[in-house]
């Protein structure tokens, strides 16, 4: 049992993209410096930032804990008629083990695959076919529940209460309370005291944190500015109307939830069911079939040292030795199907014509890679070390950077998809970031010249 009296279970970070405000290292440091044994990540309709964060928080000794704010459409995610444009209500989705990690990246994925329509929407139906190992809180004033209150239909409000209580199961469900300053909270939290009584539905606080510390909401306010193309000179731009919105102190939280004191204790309860363990110690990756004469160590280097003949007029022992280590490197490392399966795709792009581009990076010092054809610049001629490309001391996958030409590319993927599986392929983002610019004129002057 911990020594502690409450766990933030409801944050954004910087991933709540031109929403929230909080830098993960800094949000988990916030929450190391209060004494907190964990913390939750939920950011809206997405897991971008899921894995930054579960590696953050092991490393500041904070129990990670991974969820998102999920929008649930009013009826059918399947339904986008144009009349029915309406706002989604919010959900709070909190995974307790590996079973619910994998029904929310489910989730999240079929809110856009199936229920995009303005935003990523799930609905009733699938969250019934994939809660288990889920824990739910009722969300902000933005929440279904919330809404009924706010529409004075308590009937409705409970009705909703005990529909979420059959989909996640008793103990499995919160009803959430926050107190943010914002007049109708405090209507919507009195209301949800009496259903949490009556229904016997746990409470449980939470602060909705979108920015760190209280004075960084005049940069939350500029931020929402970016996202809709506004500025703090407009009165009908969109802001929080109030600074409530920060990381709170224990002490804050207990002060504003005094008159409920099991809402913060229902905070340790949950984070204590919440023991997601994720394994980056073993790469899981697509079986290569090899001819039936050869196993995957003898295929590989079967094709290394015919590649090498090709490279090379004359195979010297320093060639032969560097091959040699690098295949017992990439043995010890268990990854000769990640060379086999780029060494297929690459082969693949270049039969059909599909213009591949000669390597860059680290793994441009690779031999191995050299007499696959995946690259086509000579570590040996420029003395490119290997190390930096794959190295034993540290257990992380390789990265090879293939350019393939841009009006092709998706053959390249449709190739890898057919021959290993959908279910193995998955294409990766890139997120841009904003800077202060501290170039000096002058240097700016002498850049342009």
């Amino acid at each position: 049992m911990w020594h502690a009296n409450f766990v933030h279970l409801h944050v954004h970070t910087e991933y709540s993209l031109l929403d929230g405000a909080c830098r993960i290292s800094e949000l988990v440091a916030q929450a190391k410096k209060h004494k907190m044994p964990a913390l939750a990540i939920t950011d809206h309709g997405v897991m971008y930032g899921a894995i930054q964060f579960y590696k953050e928080a092991i490393r500041q000794g904070v129990k990670p804990i991974i969820g998102c704010e999920m929008y649930v459409a009013h009826q059918s995610r399947l339904d986008r008629s144009s009349q029915r444009k309406e706002t989604p209500h919010h959900l709070i989705l909190l995974v307790k083990n590996n079973e619910g990690y994998k029904n929310l990246i489910k989730l999240v994925t079929l809110s856009y695959l199936e229920g995009f329509y303005y935003k990523p929407r799930i609905d009733k139906e699938i969250l019934r076919e994939h809660s288990n190992g889920l824990i739910a809180l009722s969300a902000c004033l933005k929440g279904e529940i919330p809404q009924c209150i706010l529409q004075k239909n308590i009937k409705k409000a409970k009705e909703v209460a005990l529909d979420f209580l059959d989909i996640f199961g008793e103990d499995n469900f919160y009803l959430e309370l926050q107190k943010n300053g914002i007049p109708e909270q405090e209507i919507v939290n009195e209301n949800l005291i009496e259903i949490s009584q009556e229904l016997s539905i746990p409470l449980v606080a939470t602060n909705d944190i979108h920015y760190i510390n209280k004075e960084d909401a005049r940069a939350h306010e500029i931020l929402l500015c970016i996202q809709t193309a506004t500025n703090l000179s407009d009165p009908k731009r969109l802001k929080f109307s109030t600074d409530a919105f920060y990381f709170n102190s224990p002490e804050e939280m207990k002060e504003n939830f005094s008159k409920v004191p099991q809402a913060l204790e229902n905070t340790i309860r949950i984070a204590e069911k919440c023991n997601l363990e994720i394994d980056f110690r073993h790469a899981h990756l697509p079986e290569f079939k090899v001819p039936a004469e050869h196993n995957i160590n003898t295929y590989l280097k079967e094709l290394c040292y015919k590649g090498l003949n090709e490279r090379y007029s004359e195979i010297t022992e320093q060639l032969e030795e560097r091959l040699e280590y690098e295949l017992s490197v990439i043995k010890k490392m268990e990854f000769e199907p990640y060379f086999l399966i780029v060494w297929d795709f690459v082969r693949y792009a270049k039969e059909k014509g599909i213009m591949v581009g000669p390597g860059r990076g680290s793994a441009a010092g690779s031999l191995v890679a050299y007499c696959l054809n995946i690259t086509n610049i000579d570590p040996i001629a420029y003395g490119l070390l290997f190390e930096r490309f794959l190295n034993p001391e540290r257990i992380s996958m390789p990265d090879f950077d293939i350019d393939f030409c841009y009006e092709r590319r998706e053959e390249v993927i449709d190739y890898v998809s057919k021959k290993y599986g959908n279910d193995k392929v998955a294409q990766i983002i890139t997120f841009g970031t904003m800077a202060a610019s501290c170039c000096r004129h002058s240097s700016f002057s002498k850049a342009t010249d």
